[in-house]
């Protein structure tokens, strides 16, 4: 038996998200068809099985569900978060009140489907990239409410976590740029941001050609987004970094997808961000299956 649960923040998403998803599942008159159709004294072992080859995801939260549902409710997971996953790998088992299974079903393999596609396209976008240095970060293309739970499936397939909203990372955009009027010099715009943020957080900055990449490095970013760059400029960006300033990361963004990342890789950039991770990740399909 593995017990796995979530950190502090990531429990606290999860409660949030599953009390909205029962409300909207059951409203105020329950499970209509259970009602009908299931005796009260009816039990049942099930298990979660999955479909298709990827990475699990959300373990924590399908045992959440039930929790919340019904005490007498036993999940006894049989795979941790992150690992490999293949057809007819048994996932976990459930056993309890056959009502509270049969309600419970849709809403943990909502759940676990959901994060466990994130990790598995995580994984891909991970594997693509092996025997170079760069890491695969996600974005806050993430759906409202599931942030923490879909940085976490990314960390499960093996991305690592771009900063989690506005509150704990400065990343200067084109258009904080254009509507800033007290100067043009993209590297004064860093010191400025620098010297006005807490100690201690990380500045990056966006650019979109070499000419503004050189004006950046003049500011000691932390880290330079290389937006929309192709693969010839992405290695010239490279060097000049090399050259100027060598402690600085870069970080390429846009037009990343599996068939161009290995290539952006090799580039020799540190960081690759990927907004798919989160938002166009398909789910995978697990299913509620009878032994």
């Amino acid at each position: 038996m593995i017990e796995e649960t979530f950190a502090s923040g990531e429990q606290t998403a999860a409660t949030k998200l599953i009390e909205m998803a029962l409300a909207e599942d059951l409203s105020t008159a329950g499970d209509l068809t259970c009602k009908a159709l299931i005796r009260p004294d009816q039990t049942a072992t099930v298990q979660v099985v999955a479909r298709k080859n990827g990475v699990l995801a959300g373990s924590p939260i399908g045992r959440m569900v039930f929790a919340r549902l019904d005490p007498q409710v036993r999940w006894v997971a049989l795979h941790q978060d992150g690992d490999r996953v293949s057809p007819g790998t048994v996932i976990a088992k459930v056993s309890g009140p056959l009502t509270s299974l049969l309600i419970g079903e849709r809403t943990m393999l909502n759940f676990m489907t959901h994060l466990s596609g994130i990790a598995t396209l995580t994984r891909t976008f991970v594997d693509a990239t092996a025997g170079t240095h760069a890491k695969i970060l996600d974005t806050r293309k993430t759906l409202p409410g599931w942030r923490l739970l879909e940085k976490y499936a990314v960390r499960c397939g093996g991305g690592t976590n771009h900063r989690m909203g506005l509150y704990d990372g400065v990343l200067i955009k084109d258009n904080h740029i254009a509507a800033w009027t007290e100067s043009s010099s993209i590297a004064e715009a860093v010191r400025t941001a620098r010297a006005k943020s807490p100690k201690g957080v990380s500045i990056e900055v966006e650019v979109d050609t070499i000419t503004q990449l050189q004006d950046a490095l003049q500011g000691s970013p932390d880290i330079v987004l290389l937006d929309n760059m192709d693969v010839e400029t992405l290695r010239e960006a490279v060097s000049l970094r090399n050259r100027l300033a060598p402690g600085v990361l870069l970080e390429a963004s846009g037009g990343v997808n599996l068939e161009t990342v290995g290539g952006i890789a090799r580039t020799g950039v540190e960081r690759i961000s990927v907004g798919a991770l989160t938002h166009s990740a398909p789910a995978l399909d697990l299913g509620f299956d009878w032994p």
